[in-house]
Order: structure tokens, then sequence, then C-alpha cells
């Protein structure tokens, strides 16, 4: 069934690129489980960013034309490790956990709840910046919907002083996240299909956050589903 679909990969994309078509490849984990430029000792084994997905193609890196990189509205973490932008209320993280994703923050698997944490503006703004991100697909922010304020994580506090920057590891260890809160829409937004028609304040909740990243948000997603997304 699958010897079809056996070949010479490397020689049946380069092929691709000179018939002129396109070629979409996608990475599973976040620029914080790689092992070079990620939350050492929480990462993957092999790199999670956009260049190495050329190389593991075996094509050449200056052929990557467009990175999209998937940002959600919120925060999640499975497992260990630092995680600057954590609720540690629980009743306030179960809220918000219930909501995210397609069925909650919980493992697919094991049923196990996700950390949950609110939009860390360092973290991404990094993500991005490795990645080397032409825009955002920003995700899940009809899960927001509920909440009178969001909280947003806009820099860190490391030994008494105030970065904009994502630390190496041990410094991160000892941060502490500054805060800004910003106004709710409450109301549920799924099903929405143009932009301009999101309510004000999560216009201006997308809008703040992609000033702060300074890459392209092209993407909303509104919902679970497929279609249940803003192209702007």
């Amino acid at each position: 069934m699958v010897a079809p679909y056996v070949c010479d990969v490397s020689l049946y994309l380069n092929n691709a690129l000179k018939e002129g078509k396109e070629i979409l490849l996608e990475g599973q984990l976040g620029t914080l489980k790689d092992p070079d430029h990620g939350i050492y000792p929480m990462v993957t084994s092999s790199s999670t960013l956009a260049g190495y997905g050329a190389v593991g193609a075996g094509l050449p890196p200056y052929e990557i034309k467009r990175i999209v990189t998937v940002v959600k509205a919120y925060s999640s973490s499975v497992g260990a490790g630092e995680f600057v932008s954590e609720i540690h209320d629980e009743e306030e993280a179960e809220e918000l956990r219930k909501r995210g994703g397609d069925k909650g923050e919980y493992g697919a698997t094991t049923g196990r709840p996700r950390r949950v944490g609110w939009l860390d503006l360092v973290a991404t703004r990094y993500g991005c910046k490795v990645q080397g991100a032409t825009q955002v697909a920003f995700t899940v922010i009809d899960a927001l919907g509920y909440l009178d304020e969001i909280p947003v994580v806009v820099a860190y506090e490391l030994d008494g002083e105030r970065i904009d920057y994502f630390p190496s590891t041990t410094k991160l260890k000892r941060c502490k996240p500054i805060i800004e809160v910003l106004p709710g829409w409450k109301c549920d937004i799924r099903g929405i299909k143009e932009y301009d028609k999101l309510p004000e304040n999560c216009r201006k909740y997308i809008e703040f956050a992609e000033k702060a990243v300074g890459v392209p948000f092209k993407m909303i997603s509104n919902g679970p589903k497929r279609e249940d997304i803003i192209l702007r």
C-alpha cells in the first residue's frame, strides 16, 4: 500500500521546484522545543526551526520563501520547564484550559491537563525571529471571549531590571512577568468571517500583539474547524 509513495524525496522535490510547483513543509513543535535555541533541557531531539525543514527535505534553504509561524492567543505547555506567563491560580487556569483548543487543553492520549498562561509577547517575538517568520497565524482567539480583561506579558523582570528580550534558560528561571491588561470583548466570535466584523477590543488585542511581535498577523483563527479562519 505504501510502495507507490516511496521515492527519492530530495530528487522528487527538486524536480517539483524546477516545474514551478509549490511545496508545503509543516513543522510539529514550536521554537522553544528546539535543542539549540529552545528551553534546554526541555527540548526535543532535532531542530524545530523552519530552516531545518529545508535541510530535512533535501532542499536548499533559500528556496523557502514564506514562513508562517503559528501563535496561540494564550500560552500552553506540556510537562515541566520554565513558563514565565503561567497562570498559577488553578481555578483561573482551569477556566481558560477548558475553553482552549477544540476539546480543551488536555493531553490527547492521557487526558492530563496542560499548563496554561497568558500570551507571552517576549517569547513570541523571539520565536518568530528565530524561525524567520514572514507572517503569523494567530489561533484560538475565540477562547478568550469570556474575559472582562485579558493580561498580556509584555516584558520580563530579571534580577530587578526590566528586559524585553528572551534570555538564556539559566536567566529565564529568575524571570518574572511584567503584565499589561487589555479590555476583553465579552462575546462569542465564532462564525465571523471578516476581520472588520470582529469586536473592536478583539481587533485591538490582535493589533497590540502584532505590533509587539513585529510580524504581520495574516491569519486569525476563531474556532476549531478548518473554515474558522479570517484572512487579513
